[in-house]
């Protein structure tokens, strides 16, 4: 159901994406894959961490490019492309602008007092203090770290004026009018071939050059968002296939999992594993996407004031939420506490942080109108009246 001008399930995916989010970058602490390699990981892992996070990771940022997807259909359609360009130029790269070098900035200063304070360093930790004692300096940052999501969403606002001028949404037309079957088995083999040079699981393209695989296998899934929104009778067909989406999705991902020895297998030098890794990689990823859609349409395409509450929140959380969890996981690592204890604490308190500042701090607040794209001049509970919905991510 949609009221006014709100869609509300995919307003309500998008918030719960967001929440996925902080319990992602959470988890990444107690992660064996990353302990090498992530500055924030503590001492204690488990391999159960690494088989539920991964498998978050495979469609929460595909879910976050399909909603990405159907609001800029709805955006060009009610207000043109020109629309669609101050849009996205006030919403995505204005924040983007704005608050890469702020991030940058503090969790650089958060990594290096960590680096220098902390008594029982990660390896990332250990080496950046080392790093440090050579050179006096932190090693430079050449990435958009976790905001690289808007850097690809002002990309894809140029390929969206591209396929209108060249009118290749004729081939997105005759893929959406295949048979649910069909569409939900060659989506997959449509993927793969991105993800076959890439690491298992995908890593998070945040250089600051743009990744071809990553340009490729989040442009599908922002064209498939835009697709529904110009053919929403495709979801519908998949209807029928909604209870066997997770059950294959879970199939496959822990074939998965089990193949590449929960993804600490050396790399092959044969092609074939990676093509039948990427595969198995694009399959479970989308057909978990699939299904969050079905779920949502099905369950949440209502107005409820605390999912609204949540959507209009989930920018201003997804922007500060890694500065924040740094702030929180570097004073825990020297405390001696079970991994899943710390793990909660940092969630709870980065929640907490970001919503109680986003409430007090942002939401009557300039900042507020530019994120939301609305102004609240008062902290109470706003009426139902219609309002365009928020295309952020």
């Amino acid at each position: 159901m949609q009221g006014g001008d709100r869609v509300h399930y995919m307003d309500n995916l998008r918030a719960l994406a967001m929440l996925a989010g902080v319990v992602f970058h959470a988890a990444l602490a107690c992660s064996p894959l990353m302990h090498p390699i992530w500055p924030l990981a503590d001492a204690g892992n488990a391999i159960v961490v690494d088989a539920l996070a991964w498998f978050l990771h495979l469609f929460r940022m595909p879910l976050f490019f399909v909603v990405a997807g159907y609001f800029a259909a709805l955006l060009v359609a009610r207000r043109g492309m020109a629309g669609l360009f101050r849009n996205r130029c006030r919403r995505v790269l204005l924040p983007l602008l704005v608050f890469t070098p702020l991030t940058l900035a503090s969790m650089g200063w958060l990594t290096e007092q960590a680096a220098i304070d902390t008594a029982h360093p990660s390896p990332a930790l250990a080496w950046i203090r080392g790093y440090l004692d050579q050179h006096g300096a932190m090693p430079p940052s050449l990435g958009w770290a976790h905001l690289w999501f808007l850097f690809y969403l002002m990309l894809f606002m140029v390929l969206v004026w591209v396929a209108r001028t060249l009118e290749l949404g004729r081939i997105g037309a005759r893929i959406a009018a295949l048979p649910a079957p069909a569409l939900v088995l060659a989506m997959p083999v449509l993927l793969a071939p991105a993800l076959a040079g890439t690491g298992v699981p995908w890593p998070a393209p945040e250089f600051f050059i743009p990744a071809l695989w990553a340009l490729v296998f989040f442009g599908l899934y922002f064209a498939l968002g835009y697709q529904l929104f110009h053919r929403p009778a495709m979801l519908d067909r998949m209807r029928a296939l909604a209870p066997a989406l997770p059950i294959a999705a879970l199939a496959t991902y822990a074939t998965l999992f089990a193949m590449t020895e929960g993804f600490t297998a050396a790399r092959a030098a044969s092609p074939l594993p990676h093509a039948r890794h990427a595969l198995l990689e694009a399959a479970a990823g989308l057909w978990m996407t699939l299904w969050c859609l079905l779920a949502g349409k099905r369950w949440l395409d209502r107005k409820r004031a605390t999912m609204r509450w949540l959507a209009d929140a989930s920018y201003w959380v997804y922007l500060v939420h890694l500065p924040l969890l740094f702030a929180i996981q570097y004073r825990l690592l020297d405390l001696q506490m079970h991994w899943s204890v710390k793990f909660a604490i940092a969630t709870t308190a980065t929640f907490a942080l970001s919503f109680a500042s986003y409430q007090w701090l942002v939401r009557p607040t300039p900042i507020g109108w530019l994120l939301d794209g609305k102004h609240y001049r008062s902290r109470q509970p706003r009426s139902a009246a219609a309002v365009a919905p928020t295309q952020n991510p």
